[in-house]
């Protein structure tokens, strides 16, 4: 069936009241029009017209090639919101030329990076993922899913990075060229300098006070013997970092349908739960290649690789529980999924203690005990709340302290921090609460406000761009030195393509997590006339309510000038089902219930008008998939096969 037959078929309403265009609409439109510029200065002024980057002539050791990925990554995502139609083609060639320029220093092998944590590859693969949303019948994006995901699912006979019988991945340090269990010293090369600030790996480092809280990474004696001690321990077997491999896995099965792959997970995320049973509740950071926990670590459930002794602790041990939580929810539909990441915030909740008024938790576990207690951050639950819609989830949000937490804020002038928060985190995506927090109906002023520090923040990134320190050719000193090395998060540090709220709003749903998660949302918006992905120019929309089994969200079409049509899915991978759709006027007098039943429901909005729409849904009811109105990428991508050899 074409696309015109899809079209016909699906259920829709013509808005025809005229709008007032309300100042939220304004300023969105407003952002993609400044955004759409931003992007296209940021990629003239670091981007070569062959698509590799503007810098270094080598790099070394093992880190590095997550961070161009991540510093391009939402061109990509922009362009799937309804960025310009440029993003797509620029998003495309960055993305091949970042994964030519670090197979030639060493990093990439087979386009996948050749070995690092999945930290690092879930920040780089973002990027990846996006292109699922921006182009998904690129054959290139659909053949690399499904041979990236080869690497993880033992079908990939050149590389053991994934043990089938006993569920585990053989390595916190895998990729294309398989498990590094034996890691070298150039390795971690560019990492000594800035590691001297952190605390040490393990408590009995010669010549290393652990109490200190530093280790001596550029010292040469210290750094043989972390190597050698990190081989010993910690190279070999899973940890709970690998489950943000999930996320590799199911989008892979978003283009192909591919039920193995669903299994992978379900399975791969049960062998977790299994262990941190067998542990009494708390998930173990280290498991050995026969499957027992801390086979390499004298029997110790922590002290593994980016594990509970770790300087980050909790979190890179809560996110990829969350992530995966959330990947299999979405493969199964099965709310019980997020058992584990319940699981493990309650029992960390329970760990804690009073101090100063307020509820503090561990965020370490060392030789003698929990340490390390610091406020409990809401982010995680929120995310499971989006999932679930579940009273539990939001009451682990609301436990939390809300004396932390300003939920009358004036937007600051940006000063380097988070838009609203202030605070400097990943990606700018630190506004999960007070999105939650509009969501629960206790910041109505909440759309208005972070547009405004969206723009804020733009603003500031392209002055920041256009600076002498914004500058590529500053940032190419030979040697090794910190401030040469600190240069591959430069286009982080400097991309102007920041735009945390815009999502929210349109999508309903917090901004993915930085380590890996996929973009999880509510709804998603396809312009029918344009047959592509996105907001049609001109149209703004909203996400003002979400309940289990329903959303409300406004449209709102500024143009003056001409009919828009747009096509809205039950999730950002059409895995909900509408069932029915009341129309509100913008006073919200209901005017007409219409009958959806299905994943898409078209809106025509004529020139000047606007419409609230209640949704009425089945969630997860659907397989997500990267499919579009007018194409799925299983039908319409052919797989290309090498002869055999």
């Amino acid at each position: 069936m074409g696309f015109e037959s899809n079209l016909s078929a699906m259920a829709s309403v013509t808005a025809q009241e005229t709008w007032i265009p309300p100042q939220w609409a304004l300023m969105l439109r407003q952002l993609f029009d400044t955004l759409n510029q931003a992007a296209k200065e940021f990629v003239k002024k670091y981007v070569l017209p062959d698509g590799t980057l503007i810098w270094r002539g080598d790099w070394p050791g093992m880190d590095g090639s997550d961070d161009p990925y991540e510093g391009f990554m939402y061109l990509a995502l922009l362009y799937a919101l309804g960025g310009d139609e440029e993003l797509r083609e620029m998003a495309l060639q960055v993305w091949e030329g970042i994964t030519w320029q670090w197979t030639e220093y060493g990093q990439i092998y087979r386009d996948f990076d050749a070995y690092y944590d999945w930290m690092h590859h879930g920040e780089g693969y973002l990027f990846f993922y996006f292109l699922g949303l921006a182009a998904p019948s690129d054959s290139k994006s659909v053949q690399r899913a499904q041979r990236f995901a080869n690497l993880y699912t033992g079908d990939d006979p050149e590389v053991q990075n994934y043990d089938s019988e006993k569920k585990l991945i053989r390595s916190p340090i895998t990729g294309s060229r398989g498990p590094r269990h034996e890691m070298s010293e150039e390795d971690w090369c560019t990492h000594r300098g800035i590691l001297d600030d952190y605390l040490a790996p393990f408590e009995d480092i010669p010549g290393v006070d652990f109490a200190s809280g530093k280790c001596a990474w550029s010292d040469d004696h210290v750094y043989k013997e972390i190597i050698r001690l990190m081989n010993e321990r910690m190279a070999k077997g899973d940890v709970p970092l690998n489950l943000n491999a999930t996320g590799l896995i199911t989008h892979a099965y978003m283009y192909s349908g591919d039920e193995k792959l669903k299994n992978w997970v379900i399975n791969y995320v049960q062998a977790w739960k299994e262990r941190a049973a067998k542990n009494g509740g708390i998930i173990p950071d280290n498991i050995g290649l026969s499957g027992e926990i801390g086979e390499y670590n004298d029997g110790k459930w922590w002290g593994g690789y980016y594990g509970w002794r770790w300087p980050h602790g909790f979190l890179t041990i809560i996110e990829p529980i969350v992530n995966a939580s959330m990947n299999a929810v979405l493969l199964s539909g099965d709310m019980n999924q997020l058992q584990l990441a319940r699981e493990q915030l309650d029992l960390n909740w329970a760990l804690g203690h009073e101090e100063n008024g307020r509820w503090v938790t561990p965020t370490k576990h060392f030789d003698s005990g929990w340490t390390a207690y610091r406020l409990p951050n809401p982010l995680y639950p929120v995310h499971l709340w989006t999932l679930s819609m579940a009273e539990e989830d939001a009451a682990r949000v609301d436990r939390i302290d809300k004396l932390q937490y300003d939920l009358d804020i004036d937007v600051p002038e940006y000063s380097g921090g988070n838009p609203i928060t202030g605070k400097n985190t990943k990606h700018y995506n630190g506004n999960t609460v007070q999105w939650f927090h509009y969501m629960r109906g206790k910041s109505p002023e909440y759309p208005e406000q972070i547009l405004e520090a969206n723009y804020k923040l733009v603003s500031s990134q392209l002055k920041k761009m256009r600076s002498e320190e914004g500058d590529p050719n500053n940032w190419t000193s030979d040697g090794f030195s910190l401030g040469a090395l600190s240069s591959i998060h430069k286009w982080q540090e400097m991309c102007p393509v920041y735009f945390e709220g815009l999502l929210q709003l349109t999508l309903g749903a917090p901004m993915h997590t930085s380590h890996g998660g996929l973009q999880h949302g509510r709804v998603r918006y396809f312009d029918a006339h344009a047959e592509r992905p996105g907001l049609p120019k001109g149209v703004a929309a909203l996400v003002e309510a979400l309940a289990a089994d329903s959303v409300t969200l406004s449209l709102v079409n500024i143009d003056l000038f001409a009919e828009k049509q747009v096509i809205i899915q039950a999730g950002t991978f059409g895995e909900h089902q509408f069932e029915t759709v009341t129309v509100l006027s913008q006073e919200e007098h209901m005017q007409k219930t219409v009958h959806a039943d299905g994943k898409w429901f078209l809106a025509k909005l004529l020139p000047g008008v606007g419409i609230r729409l209640q949704m009425t849904m089945k969630r997860y009811v659907n397989q997500p998939t990267y499919a579009t109105p007018w194409g799925d990428p299983k039908d319409t991508v052919t797989m290309i096969r090498g002869r055999d050899k």
